[in-house]
C-alpha cells in the first residue's frame, strides 16, 4: 500500500505493509483526506514530528470486531485515549495524559491507503453526505468545541479573526447557531465564502476594532493573532484561541491582566455536534476546496496547501 512519510520537513510517498489490526480497532481504507494547518505546522517542526501525518479523513471499514461496521463509510475522532484514567472516566478522553493522537502523536495518520483506529472513535456517516463535505467533520467539530467551552448569550456579537480554513468554519458554525458573527480577514475570495453563509465580513488590512467585543475568536494561525484578539476584546471579555503555531508566541500580559480578559484554549471537539452540520445550508464547504491530488502526489499537495491564500487541499486514495 502507499504511505505518506514526513521527516525533517520532507514529504515522500512509498510502499508499506498493511498495518496490523489490534483487538478493538478497525482497519480502514482511505477514501479522502484533508491537509490542515496542523499538518503544515508538523512539516515546519511542530512536535518534532516524523512519520505519517493526517487526521481529517473519510474511510471505509474493511475489518472490525464489530461486524456491523464493515463496509460503512466513517469519520473518526483523532484522540486515542486510554479509557481508564481519571480524565477518561470524566468523559474527557481528549485530555487523557496517556493518549496518542492520529497523525500527530504516537499513531500513524490517515495519509496512507490503509490505517487503524479504535472502533469507539468511529462515527458512521449518514447516507447521502458527499465525501467532500464529510471530510470537514473534524475541523467542524473543532469549531463546535467553542460552544461546549463557553456560554455565549443568544444573538451576541462575536468577532472571528482570520479567514483561513478554520476561521471560515468557526464563523459559519457560530452563524448557524444564531450569533451575530463578524469575520475579519485579508482575502476577498475567502470573505465571499463567509458572506454566502450570511456572515458579516470586514477586511483587516487596516486598523482593527479596539475593545469592541465581549467574544473574540483568534483563528489567524499567526503568532500575532493573540495580541490582535486581546486588543479587540472589551474589559472582562473572552478570547478563544484556535490557532496552532509552531514555536513560542510572545504575549504582553499587561492588557490581559488590566482588562481582566479571559483566555480560553480550544482544540478538538465532539463529532456528535459536527455531523448534523454536514447537512446544514449555512455550512458552505464546497468553495473551500482549492485542489485535489491522488495520494501518490502528496508532496505536490503539501506544496499547494502551503501556498499563501490556499484553503483546503484534499488527498484521494
Amino acid at each position: 500500500m502507499l504511505r505518506v512519510n514526513l521527516e525533517n520537513g520532507v514529504v515522500s510517498v512509498g510502499e508499506a505493509p498493511l498495518p496490523a489490526r489490534p483487538a478493538g480497532y478497525a482497519l480502514l481504507r482511505l477514501l479522502v483526506a484533508g491537509i490542515c494547518n496542523t499538518d503544515l505546522e508538523l512539516q515546519r517542526g511542530y512536535y518534532g514530528f516524523s512519520g505519517t501525518p493526517g487526521h481529517e479523513f473519510v474511510a471505509e471499514v474493511v475489518e472490525a470486531d464489530d461486524r456491523a461496521l464493515v463496509g460503512k463509510r466513517v469519520v473518526g475522532e483523532i484522540n486515542l485515549a486510554c479509557a481508564h484514567c481519571d480524565w477518561c472516566r470524566k468523559g474527557l478522553g481528549r485530555h487523557c495524559p496517556n493518549r496518542a493522537v492520529l497523525g500527530i502523536v504516537r499513531h500513524p495518520g490517515a495519509f496512507e491507503e490503509f490505517f487503524t483506529l479504535p472502533e469507539r472513535n468511529l462515527h458512521v456517516l449518514p447516507e447521502g453526505i458527499p465525501l467532500e463535505r464529510a471530510v470537514f467533520t473534524e475541523p467542524l467539530a473543532a469549531a463546535c468545541e467553542i460552544l461546549d467551552q463557553v456560554t455565549i448569550p443568544c444573538g451576541e456579537p462575536v468577532a472571528v479573526l482570520g479567514d483561513g480554513k478554520l476561521g471560515l468554519l468557526v464563523a459559519q458554525v457560530l452563524g448557524a447557531h444564531g450569533y451575530a458573527v463578524r469575520l475579519f480577514g485579508r482575502h476577498t475570495e475567502k470573505m465571499r465564502i463567509a458572506a454566502a453563509s450570511g456572515i458579516a465580513t470586514e477586511m483587516a488590512n487596516g486598523q482593527l476594532p479596539v475593545a469592541e467585543y465581549d467574544w473574540v475568536v483568534d483563528a489567524t494561525g499567526s503568532p500575532d493573532g493573540l495580541r490582535q484578539a486581546v486588543a479587540m476584546a472589551r474589559p472582562r471579555g473572552t478570547v478563544i484561541l484556535k490557532s496552532t503555531v509552531h514555536g513560542a508566541v510572545g504575549v504582553d500580559t499587561a492588557p490581559i491582566i488590566v482588562n481582566e480578559v479571559t483566555l480560553v484554549g480550544s482544540r478538538c471537539g465532539r463529532f456528535e455536534a459536527a455531523i448534523p452540520l454536514l447537512d446544514h445550508a449555512l455550512i458552505q464547504t464546497q468553495d473551500m476546496i482549492a485542489a485535489r491530488f491522488p495520494l501518490r502526489d502528496a508532496a505536490q499537495a503539501f506544496e499547494r496547501a502551503a501556498q499563501r491564500g490556499v484553503l483546503k487541499v484534499l488527498l484521494e486514495a
